[in-house]
């Protein structure tokens, strides 16, 4: 539901009413507004799931693409493409700026940035808001996976697949899992642009090295040396105050302490009897001991948690290797400045997430043929190597030069090309199942008093109604 302040007006509440007719409206404001109400009353899955009425709201909607889509040809075959992204931390920024140069300097289009503040739990609903409700962008940001599947079935993403046959995606996507994400029935909807992990622990070794301690080499080493950090005035655990970051940090702490198998039996298979079991009761003590670890430091934004790792506030962080952006930014050199721990040091293993991006169906040939143009650029391998080596990411194509790579990127590299991958929650888990555990786990973090044997059956009670 949503708060009192923001109900639908009735003339809203009766819009929706009438969508279960023929929803045949004679403006096109009135349609346009129709279809904002069907977005505040019932979310953008309530407004898939009313698709069945003769698929009226899809033919409706592809209209209002065409007509009030954002892009626009300037001159022949030139065209603005606004880029709607949540990339604006230092780091992020400057990779993303490596697309738009590639855009602006071998295209004859323009990169229109439309950077959104605030992580993806903030920007994913102001961009499908824009592109059900008939504004949509040229291009999008999503993380690999499910998060934009209900889009797809709408009929609102523009097919890929001419793109991806010409330019052999299919033999140059490393893992394939990674295409296999961006395909839905047989057909290709969105360019993958990166690998990211979550399974990274980073520390900084001056403040290490001020506590008279060794950089830990494990998550056990590293609870050891908490309580020294503490004496030296170190915040053992750098952690933000946003949900997806706490409920990240948990996902990798479960992998590295509870093992992959019992992971993909909760993520895949739904198997709360898992989560319940003595394994994830363990990944939740110690889920608990790291919110005492954190105590102290008082930031919300990821990246304001990593700066207190490269100030020497605070002693380590669990995030992606996004996190490499910043450090890059701050001039600082991986193994000497900072280390990394793939998989908390405890099971060396990357979770094959990262992001790409989607194109939007609007009807007009120019700017469908823009955006093919920009998904090929993407994916070509001078522009990998300069994105992803700003990014702290690693590149989806297995056939371009690294030789010049960090440690850290490195053993990322390195854990690629062993295999030693597995699938991402957005992978696995369904955007409405990854919300609910974003809730309760920033409850959890949030709230001294909710024992880890709560969090642990409410995490249970979660994982049996999942999709």
């Amino acid at each position: 539901m949503w708060p009192s302040s923001s109900l639908p007006s009735a003339s809203c509440t009766a819009a929706y009413r009438r969508c279960g007719a023929a929803f045949k409206f004679h403006r096109l404001r009135e349609r346009r507004t129709n279809i904002s109400c069907l977005v505040k009353l019932k979310g953008y899955r309530g407004f898939y799931n009313d698709l069945d009425q003769g698929g009226q709201i899809v033919k409706l909607t592809t209209k209002l693409l065409a007509a009030t889509a954002i892009v626009s040809a300037t001159s022949a075959g030139a065209v603005d493409l606004e880029v709607m992204h949540w990339w604006t931390s230092g780091g992020e920024a400057a990779a993303v700026q490596e697309f738009a140069t590639a855009v602006n300097e071998n295209t004859e289009h323009n990169w229109i940035d439309g950077a959104i503040a605030g992580g993806g739990d903030v920007a994913r609903p102001v961009m499908v808001s824009r592109i059900i409700g008939g504004d949509p962008p040229a291009a999008f940001q999503f993380n690999h996976g499910l998060q934009a599947q209900e889009l797809i079935e709408a009929g609102l993403i523009l097919d890929l697949t001419d793109v991806a046959e010409e330019q052999g995606w299919e033999d140059i996507v490393n893992p394939p899992s990674l295409l296999d994400a961006c395909t839905y029935e047989g057909r290709v909807y969105c360019a993958p642009v990166n690998i990211h992990s979550w399974q990274w622990m980073w520390l900084s070794n001056a403040a290490f090295e001020e506590a008279g301690l060794e950089v830990p080499e494990t998550w056990t080493e590293f609870v050891e040396d908490a309580p020294a950090l503490r004496e030296a005035g170190i915040v053992p655990l750098a952690m933000g105050g946003q949900a997806w970051q706490q409920n990240g940090s948990f996902g990798v702490m479960a992998v590295a302490l509870a093992g992959l198998d019992n992971l993909l039996a909760v993520n895949r298979d739904k198997d709360a009897s898992v989560v319940r079991g003595e394994a994830y009761g363990q990944v939740f003590q110690a889920y608990a001991d790291a919110r005492e670890m954190a105590e102290g430091l008082d930031v919300q934004d990821w990246n304001q948690a990593t700066n207190a790792v490269i100030t020497g506030e605070a002693a380590a962080q669990i995030m992606g290797d996004w996190a490499q952006g910043e450090f890059a930014v701050a001039g600082m050199t991986a193994g000497e400045d900072y280390s990394c721990l793939p998989g908390l040091g405890e099971i060396a293993i990357l979770d094959t997430g990262g992001d790409a991006f989607y194109f939007p169906v609007t009807g007009d040939p120019e700017i469908e043929a823009a955006q093919k143009e920009m998904a090929a650029l993407m994916l070509s391998p001078e522009v990998q190597v300069a994105f992803n080596s700003v990014k702290g990411s690693l590149p989806i194509r297995g056939d371009v030069d690294l030789t010049t790579v960090n440690d850290c990127t490195q053993k990322g590299l390195d854990l690629l090309a062993n295999g030693d991958t597995m699938p991402s929650g957005n992978q696995l888990l369904s955007p409405d199942t990854t919300n609910q555990l974003n809730d309760l786990m920033t409850e959890f973090w949030n709230t001294p008093s909710m024992t880890a044997e709560d969090a642990q059956e409410r995490y249970a009670q979660i994982i049996e109604q999942a999709s």
